[in-house]
């Protein structure tokens, strides 16, 4: 190297891990006045990748340092490698740090090499560069890699700035054809501080839709459901059509309600996401255009915060054909989430709300996370974020937890 472009050097360490390295690296360089502009460390199966972009100054610049460290090195039985930075790259490295920044999310039963290679071309597509690549979900014994399991990897990318819509075009596209979900966020204050996480209930924390089960009970069951059906798929007014379905359970007996409220299917990793909140301080929620007899059930059941729901109607033991009240539907839905952030003193851009009809656009819309989860076409198309191969608590890798996060957390509560 000459003078000039002795002043910055990538530093490259690899080889097998073991404790110590970083300390005894960075105390050599420290013996000569060493400036470290950059550092990063991943350990891969025992394996250390560690970088420094190091400064030198005047006095090292012709001092033995590297070959310090190349002897290092060669003493632990690493490969370490020199580059110089020019200090035009450099600067032109440090005027990127101003571009945006995004979060993408793989989720699936589990990570294939086509999955990750589809999807980073796509980044690179859209002009985005990927810094960091973090695998979220926990490691997989070989005697288990045929089950059906959870995997999870996050790239961290940055870019100018760029049409987030038409990537998530893309990426829905791509997670229908590989059968993964693929969620695109931008990295910035609020996914790091999210407070609030609203849910709606039916074919959302529950895996039914409880006017259908009532409807059964009452002998209309093929009718409520086409009904049911059509709504949720944005073909008919919420209102109108959930009005309709109402009056058609007149004369059904009340008892029946706790019946079906005990066979409730509740949704995969819905239990782990709310107690898992719960024991971090978010507040929960539910905003169903359901009934509050079933919300209330769950909301005892799961240790839900609030319940705003549909009150049904009965007299003298039967359910009359009709609501107390207003009927909760998708502005509803909004307003609620609106009302419970400002009573928490919270920004919108700190809520998270899951649906997966038509009706929780309008509240999966101003949320700063909004997931349509399992949800019909309309809505996977219309959500920002779309959840649809793995059970509810995948949400915690969204906001940014780890399998081993969420394992200390419930050990540490214990």
């Amino acid at each position: 190297m000459n003078t000039q472009d002795r002043s910055i050097v990538l530093i490259n360490l690899s080889g097998h891990d073991r404790p110590g390295i970083t300390s005894a690296i960075t105390e050599i360089l420290a013996g000569y006045g060493v400036n470290i502009l950059d550092i990063g460390q991943a350990v891969i199966h025992d394996t250390l990748a560690l970088g420094l972009l190091a400064h030198l100054p005047p006095q090292a610049q012709h001092s033995p340092v590297l070959q310090e460290l190349l002897f290092k090195a060669h003493e632990w039985g690493m490969q370490i490698r020199f580059t110089p930075v020019a200090e035009a790259s450099y600067e032109h490295w440090v005027a990127g740090q101003g571009k945006g920044r995004y979060i993408v999310t793989l989720l699936g039963r589990r990570i294939t090499a086509e999955q990750i290679a589809r999807v980073t071309r796509t980044v690179a597509e859209n002009g985005l560069n990927i810094d960091r690549i973090h695998r979220l979900s926990g490691r997989v014994s070989m005697s288990r890699l045929a089950e059906p399991g959870r995997a999870c990897v996050e790239f961290s990318v940055r870019g100018d700035t760029l049409d987030t819509a038409e990537l998530r075009r893309h990426f829905l596209a791509l997670a229908g054809e590989l059968e993964v979900d693929i969620a695109v966020q931008e990295d910035n204050i609020y996914r790091r501080n999210r407070r609030l996480v609203v849910f709606d209930m039916d074919s959302t924390l529950i895996e039914a839709e409880v006017i259908d089960e009532l409807a059964k009970e009452a002998g209309v069951g093929e009718q409520v459901a086409e009904i049911t059906e059509r709504a949720m798929c944005g073909e008919l007014d919420f209102n109108e059509s959930f009005k309709a379905r109402v009056a058609l359970l007149k004369g059904l007996d009340a008892s029946v309600l706790e019946k079906i409220a005990q066979r409730l299917p509740i949704t995969e990793g819905a239990e782990k996401l709310v107690s898992t909140l719960k024991r971090l301080g978010y507040r929960t929620a539910i905003l169903s255009g359901g009934f509050t007899y079933f919300g209330e059930y769950l909301q005892q059941k799961l240790g839900i915060d609030e319940v705003h729901a549909n009150l049904l109607e009965v007299e003298d033991g039967k359910v009359t054909g009709r609501v107390v009240g207003r009927v909760v539907d998708g502005q509803r839905k909004a307003e609620l989430l609106q009302e419970i952030a400002r009573n928490e003193g919270i920004n919108l851009e700190q809520a998270i709300a899951v649906g997966d009809g038509a009706n929780d656009l309008p509240m999966l819309g101003l949320a700063g996370l909004g997931i349509a989860f399992r949800a019909k076409p309309l809505v996977r198309q219309n959500a920002r974020h779309a959840l649809s191969t793995l059970g509810l608590d995948a949400i915690l890798y969204l906001i940014g937890f780890s399998d081993r996060d969420i394992d200390q957390e419930l050990h540490h509560n214990n």
